[in-house]
């Protein structure tokens, strides 16, 4: 199988097995907010200044919250990757990366200044110094003790760690959003299928968290609203904390049969809501769920083009047909940035199986969110790139995504997700779910409304 190699771009680190992780010393931990930020990343910038240092993030409370406006309006490329320059950027790139230039002469990248936008509220960045004192994988790893909600391993030694990390990683606490998914085939034509989701920490429950939600990291709501032969489909999520204890619980109910059946495909690479073949139950959100299929190895760290302060993408004066485009979305609305990421190869285990053998994860620095994945297949050839479109909701305090996509390499399919220009209500932070939004009943309830 094909391997990532550390190259004069990566950073190779000292590191010790999962099986043997265990919470930092209070030395250790008292580097947050001094030379580390209150969420592990480096504070100071790289050493030609491409990358700034982090000075506290964008911040601004109660503005534009449900859709942020570009901060930067006056921001124009510093320069743009083609395949005709490629040779030029290859360190700074991911192998995918370098893939779809190779595969389409339409693709490029436009890299702007690097802006170190994340920012969190202080009760967060209280969460994770605890948590990086406290916080400790379980045996086998497929699980945390000692955590609190949100990024257990601020400064982590695993690769297992760091993906905990992206797993947890503040995203709200409750949030609700109308969206687009688009299962693009490979002459550019697309259906949308309209989604309404809630991602709900049980903090933020009307009641609070309470003795029922003791395994529970969050749950989760998704309800198809279009096109009309998959409308009334909904699923639930019960995600856990400790996965050795009890896994990921989940329910389905199909319209067309009107009634709620467990869900135990929804996780690993069962088939994703609605995505015509093109993302795993596992690949929503990049990444997600249980991490025990696979041997999880940190080559490092590294400087790479991600994407970053993606506000173009959430622009309603643009329409989706100027955005999905044929092969990959338009370039012309996508900002990349010089970050520091951790790399992570991830290859499956002895015994077990999955349609991708090998993930290779860059992982901001500053969110802890997977940024871009190359996946593999089981030959070792390269056969899927994702990327999250990162932004910071600055009047939350939310890092999150203005959209994410698959790509398909091999047939010129692909899949893009979060999109919500054409929506009149996208997204909603300032929300108190019921609890018992989130049980069986309530999906019953939804499905023959």
């Amino acid at each position: 199988m094909k391997k990532i190699m550390l190259t004069a771009g990566v950073m190779a680190l000292s590191l010790v097995s999962a099986g043997v992780n265990a919470a930092v010393s209070q030395e250790e931990a008292a580097r947050l907010g001094q030379d580390l930020t209150p969420l592990g990343a480096e504070r100071a910038g790289n050493a030609d200044g491409t990358i700034p240092e982090w000075t506290g993030g964008y911040s601004r409370p109660g503005e534009d919250v449900n859709r942020p406006q570009n901060p930067f309006p006056d921001d124009r490329p510093l320069f743009t990757i083609t395949r005709e320059n490629l040779n030029e950027h290859r360190d700074r790139l991911s192998p995918g990366q370098i893939a779809m230039f190779e595969r389409y002469d339409t693709y490029r990248m436009h890299v702007y200044e690097t802006r170190r936008t994340a920012a969190y509220p202080q009760e967060i960045y209280d969460i994770v110094r605890r948590n990086a004192e406290n916080a400790r994988l379980i045996e086998g790893g497929s699980g945390l003790a000692g955590f609190e909600g949100y990024v257990p391993f601020p400064i982590p030694n695993s690769g297992l760690e760091v993906i905990w990390n992206h797993l947890t990683r503040y995203r709200g606490g409750a949030v609700q959003r109308t969206v687009g998914q688009f299962p693009v085939q490979a002459n550019g034509r697309y259906e949308m299928v309209r989604l309404r989701e809630q991602l709900v920490w049980p903090e933020h429950l009307e009641g609070g968290r309470t003795a029922d939600d003791d395994n529970i990291l969050f749950y989760f709501l998704q309800e198809v609203l279009a096109p009309a032969r998959l409308t009334g489909t909904v699923l639930l999520v019960h995600d856990t904390i400790d996965q050795v204890k009890e896994s990921r619980r989940a329910w389905l109910y199909n319209a067309g049969q009107r009634r709620v059946r467990r869900a135990p495909n929804v996780a690993y690479d069962g088939p994703g809501t609605a995505s015509d073949g093109l993302r795993t139950s596992d690949g929503l959100d990049i990444y997600n769920g249980a991490p025990d299929k696979y041997e999880w190895n940190l080559v490092g760290k590294k400087e790479m083009y991600i994407p970053y302060n993606n506000y173009k993408l959430m622009d309603p004066s643009l329409r989706y047909d100027d955005i999905i485009k044929q092969g990959h979305l338009n370039p012309e609305h996508i900002r990349y940035e010089l970050h520091r990421v951790w790399v992570v190869e991830a290859t499956v285990k002895d015994g077990e199986r999955h349609i991708y053998a090998q993930r290779n994860f860059f992982i901001d620095e500053d969110t802890w969110t997977a940024s871009v994945v190359d996946h593999y297949d089981g030959r070792g050839e390269l056969w899927r790139v994702a990327e999250a479109y990162n932004a910071q909701f600055y009047g939350s305090d939310v890092p999150w995504m203005a959209a994410e996509a698959l790509y398909d390499l091999n047939n010129g399919r692909y899949i893009a997700l979060g999109l919500a220009n054409e929506e009149s209500n996208f997204i909603n932070f300032d929300i108190t779910p019921r609890r018992q939004d989130f049980t069986q009943q309530a999906l019953r309830r939804m499905g023959i409304r």
